[in-house]
């Protein structure tokens, strides 16, 4: 059996070979990127260097980024999807382009991998009247030996990637996928098909065109390159599995839980699957400094550990907080306490939820699929476990009618979180890079109102406002934010160089840079000073001259938590 770590070294040597430096991981939380919760590709911390910034590296970058995307999680269950999982990716910017990355792509799942040429299935972009059909990857596809009936081409909603907000680099993409032929499958069934034959394993985005104001699609002097290959999925199709929870990676967990339960994986795979995912995520997510709360990813961090244990109590694993300390165990051997801790405080906290949901179900004497949902709102209670309940009730429950009812919910999700896109790129429109900068000379000015306990707890921008949370025991006093406000406009009236310079990180912050989480930088990192104001370590994006922001009004503040407050703010353009 090939193991993960087999996949981990050979690709990472594969593309050193090949010219590519490696870097590190970054963090789960992106570090100056408001647009999405978690890291949910490999482009994340790339995002500058994308747009066209120089990366200390080089022009060719390889590395294995730990992602987490929430779009997933309702999927989680079946034999593929998970919330945390490992993206090997490498990189060009502004160097090699289609002819390399694909063949490069081939000849490491057949060779290195020894996947079967044969059972690899190509799909491209069609075409439509922002950009043309992309043949160009097709005919490389044929030259390397895949031929015509295993290459198809598809719409943008499937072979296409970005812009991530209205404007910005976007192009075609290639996806690699392989044929899992002991499925059954009909005469038509291709690429895409949802009988899972197919599992795709790569993907090659061509940024080769610039999407401006006018809606209208430019080719860029440089395209990029990126590439993303999913550990867990490749694993198991290397290995001939089906199912990615037969790999090592999840074996462990899913007997430690059939341990716990006892009961086998056979008959149980979806709560198995869940539980093993969810905790999993969960921990990593936690030593990325995130807690549970009720908002963005405190709330993404709640909702896995609740899944995880009405899961627990489905299959009878009623000590759930000591089951839950055991999982961690498998997946993360060192600091666990803080982990552990977590766990605890949150599944003590959803028991009282869970037992005062049992209670209400238990007053129900007719349960609708209107209802279900509410149970699933209210107290977190799936699907699965009200319609089993029901059963036992001998009420059956009509799922069209829940499905009706999770359908609007998540319709007004998607329409809450809009700013929040599934792919990587920031917004870099003129006002979000104004308000980015923005950020900087807000910190500077709290800090020398407030004082230097003030640090930079999270911001998010939107084209309406920005809004910036940062330490503080107490309420801004009408002084205080006038102060604020006062010294912010200087700042822009006088017009001040925004300065970008590449260092060391030990260098940057023996100058005196602000980074309340140096750990999430590269060992040489961009710096930003904005005159003798401001000094931060940052990614991007900026103004040339602070004369370009506007006037700043603050509107608001409020608490976030404990010894956390949140300012937000607009520029006033004259």
């Amino acid at each position: 059996m090939v193991s993960a770590n087999d996949i981990r070294v050979k690709y990472l040597k594969f593309f050193k070979d090949r010219g590519h430096v490696e870097i590190p991981s970054a963090p789960l939380v992106p570090e100056n990127d408001p647009s999405v919760l978690f890291t949910t590709a490999g482009m994340h911390p790339l995002v500058p260097y994308l747009l066209g910034q120089p990366h200390s590296a080089g022009k060719r970058l390889v590395d294995i980024q730990k992602c987490l995307r929430t779009d997933d999680i309702d999927e989680v269950g079946d034999t593929i999807h998970h919330t945390f999982f490992e993206m090997l990716g490498n990189w060009s910017l502004g160097d090699y382009f289609k002819e390399d990355a694909i063949a490069w792509s081939y000849e490491f799942l057949t060779k290195e991998l020894n996947l079967d040429p044969n059972r690899i299935y190509i799909t491209c972009f069609a075409g439509d009247q922002d950009a043309p059909k992309d043949t160009e990857s097709a005919e490389i596809w044929k030259s390397v030996g895949i031929p015509d009936e295993r290459i198809f081409f598809y719409p943008k909603k499937d072979n296409w990637w970005g812009p991530a907000g209205a404007t910005g680099p976007c192009g075609p993409d290639t996806e690699m996928h392989y044929d899992m032929t002991q499925k059954p499958h009909g005469p038509d069934c291709k690429p895409g098909c949802s009988c899972g034959r197919f599992s795709e394993i790569w993907n090659d985005v061509f940024m080769q065109y610039n999407k401006n104001e006018k809606s209208r699609f430019e080719k860029l002097p440089k395209p990029n390159v990126d590439t993303g290959m999913g550990l867990e999925r490749t694993l198991a199709v290397v290995n001939g599995l089906d199912d990615n929870y037969l790999t090592e990676l999840w074996q462990p967990a899913i007997q430690k839980i059939s341990q716990l339960s006892g009961l086998q994986y056979l008959g149980n795979e979806k709560s198995f699957r869940i539980i093993a995912d969810h905790i999993r995520a969960a921990a990593f997510v936690i030593c990325d400094g995130v807690i549970p709360s009720n908002k963005e990813r405190g709330y993404i961090l709640r909702r896995l550990i609740r899944r995880a244990t009405l899961q627990l109590n489905r299959l009878g694993i009623k000590s759930y907080v000591s089951a839950a300390g055991e999982l961690v165990d498998v997946f993360i051997p060192t600091n666990k306490s803080l982990i552990h801790n977590t766990f605890q405080e949150e599944i003590n906290k959803f028991e009282k939820t869970l037992d005062r949901g049992l209670r209400e179900f238990n007053k129900l004497n007719l349960i609708n699929g209107k209802i279900a949902f509410d149970l699933f709102q209210t107290f977190g209670f799936p699907w699965e476990l009200t319609a089993e309940l029901a059963r036992e009730k001998g009420n059956e429950i009509n799922r069209s009618e829940f499905q009706k009812e999770f359908n609007k919910h998540q319709e007004l999700s998607r329409t809450a979180s809009a700013g929040m896109f599934k792919g990587g790129l920031v917004d870099h429109s003129e006002i979000a890079t104004k308000y980015h900068t923005a950020t900087h000379l807000l910190h500077a000015a709290l800090r020398q109102v407030l004082g230097t306990h003030v640090q930079q707890k999270g911001s998010n921008i939107t084209a309406e406002r920005l809004r910036f949370d940062f330490s503080h025991p107490e309420k801004l006093t009408d002084e205080q934010i006038k102060q604020v406000e006062d010294l912010i406009n200087e700042k822009i009236k006088q017009d001040l160089k925004v300065e970008r310079v590449e260092m060391p990180k030990t260098q940057a912050l023996a100058e005196g840079a602000l980074a309340f989480f140096p750990e999430k930088y590269p060992e040489i990192t961009s710096v930003y000073s904005i005159g003798n104001f401001s000094k931060e370590l940052c990614g991007g994006p900026h103004v040339q001259s602070t004369g370009e922001i506007g006037r700043i009004k603050i509107t608001r503040q409020e608490a976030v938590s404990a010894g956390v407050r949140r300012i937000y703010a607009v520029a006033i353009h004259h």
